[in-house]
């Protein structure tokens, strides 16, 4: 998937991942005549430039869609779940892959420190890898079932239009937003075939990651005010709407109406899953709000781009209120764990100079 999550703009990764492979210091011997012998590419270095490529620290805040759609369609996750997980990383990491292709020749300006520009992969593969883990994604999404690949086809069409088309367009930050709402929905459609109530989370969803892309439209250009502004005011929405359980009772569920996001409160939820909401909630907007308000302040890039990693990792917290305001309050744990998991991969050696978005 295109990176739901996931915004337009790409943070700088550190200086040191464009360096290029040079002989290591010595004794000022004159060179042997003859051909420069051929040395190959560690193989760390070219794991180091996928890693880099595909964002790997991001995934992360992938699996909290699928998990939050299944709460919202009131299953409880299972091994089709899993394979709605599995198409969402797939698309996801097309998404990624896809976006540097497209943007080789901008980038070779803006960051030649990047994989492609750098020539640590070449763009032929890393198209050959979107549109194999596109397929990928395809497949998976086909073997949890027919409803699971009505949605995924669409997800997969926004995540090559929005790359390809719409990225740079006023209608790239609503694809975007659609990619992360819809593959919320291919977690309800896969687990039990209903995405009708997840509707209403998939929305909420989609608005934040509608608020983090248009943020990032002016991540390295910075001087934006309007946008993390904007953003600041809807996570405050957000996080009010989160922290409200919305879950028609058993057996009018599949009767309800989608109506507005917050607009149906569940009746006879256990207290302390209504705890747990607003406690998810507070922790999203924990994450994201202090950002956007120092972007509003000094719109800067770095602070700019300081927001809108923020706001990525906020999409775990949220994706864990919303399983919670479903009910679900076991699974919206399992979706919380996966926020310091991503901080702790993101943070071995290996890994620090990836860029998360």
């Amino acid at each position: 998937m295109n990176r739901p999550a996931a915004p337009t703009r790409d943070t700088p990764a550190s200086a040191g991942a464009a360096a290029a492979d040079g002989p290591t210091p010595g004794h000022a011997a004159p060179p042997l005549p003859g051909p420069a012998p051929r040395t190959s590419r560690p193989r760390s270095g070219r794991a180091g430039a996928w890693a880099e490529l595909l964002r790997l620290p991001a995934l992360f805040t992938v699996p909290g869609d699928a998990l939050a759609g299944a709460a919202a369609a009131g299953a409880r996750p299972g091994p089709r779940t899993l394979l709605a997980i599995g198409s969402s990383l797939c698309l996801y990491e097309a998404g990624m892959a896809l976006n540097d292709w497209a943007d080789r020749a901008e980038d070779a300006v803006e960051r030649p420190h990047r994989p492609l520009p750098s020539g640590r992969i070449s763009p032929a593969a890393a198209l050959t890898a979107a549109g194999a883990l596109t397929g990928a994604g395809l497949a998976l999404a086909a073997a949890a079932g027919r409803p699971a690949l009505a949605v995924a086809a669409p997800l997969a069409a926004t995540v090559w239009a929005y790359d390809l088309a719409l990225k740079h367009t006023p209608a790239g930050p609503a694809a975007m937003a659609a990619a992360r709402g819809l593959d919320l929905l291919l977690g309800a459609a896969a687990t039990g075939g209903n995405t009708r109530s997840a509707l209403p989370s998939a929305a909420l969803l989609g608005t934040h990651t509608l608020a983090v892309t248009a943020v990032s439209r002016r991540e390295t250009t910075g001087g934006s005010v309007l946008a993390p502004l904007a953003a600041l005011a809807t996570t405050g929405a957000l996080t009010r709407l989160a922290a409200r359980p919305t879950r028609p009772p058993a057996g009018r569920r599949a009767a309800a109406a989608p109506g507005l996001p917050g607009s149906s409160p569940a009746e006879g939820l256990p207290r302390a899953t209504v705890v747990l909401a607003t406690a998810l909630g507070a922790a999203y907007a924990a994450t994201a709000a202090r950002p956007y308000l120092h972007a509003t302040l000094n719109p800067s890039p770095p602070l700019t781009q300081r927001a809108v990693g923020s706001g990525i990792r906020a999409t775990i917290p949220l994706q864990a209120a919303l399983a919670a305001r479903s009910g679900s309050a076991v699974t919206s744990l399992l979706v919380a764990a996966l926020a310091p998991a991503g901080r702790m991969f993101a943070r071995r050696s290996a890994m620090r100079k990836v860029s998360i978005t």
